[in-house]
């Protein structure tokens, strides 16, 4: 069993504050529903605003500026990957659609089998 530590959030202005941003959320989405006869433009706008609000009072919560933390460290690996050139896709993805061609054949012809011995020698319904 992993020994890994689960970070909470203990503070109880953190609390507050990811408290408020939930808030801030279901006032958006509340607003978006208020705003029914208004223009789709508007609504989302309203709904886009409540979530740039709601980051931004998150953004200075701890557990926020370890998301933040959290981005940049996976924006940074995501730069060192060496990616496959389109060659080398191209042939692994010809693969996998061959061994997905030959395991489907293959898992057909035991189903056959089976039903064939099942059906036709030991129970003699065929």
């Amino acid at each position: 069993m992993s020994k890994s530590n689960v970070e909470t959030v203990t503070s109880t202005t953190d609390r507050i504050k990811l408290g408020l941003a939930v808030l801030v959320i279901a006032a958006g989405i509340v607003g978006y529903s208020l705003l029914d006869g208004q223009p789709a433009v508007a609504r989302v706008a309203v709904f886009l605003a409540s979530l740039v609000i709601a980051a931004v009072i998150a953004w200075f919560s701890e557990p926020g500026r370890r998301t933040l933390s959290f981005a940049r460290d996976s924006s940074n690996e995501v730069k060192r990957v060496v990616w496959p050139t389109r060659k080398e896709a191209t042939q692994m993805t010809g693969i996998v659609f061959a061994f997905v061609v030959f395991m489907g054949i293959l898992l057909w012809v035991v189903d056959k089998g089976l039903g064939w011995v099942i059906y036709g020698l030991l129970l003699g319904w065929r």
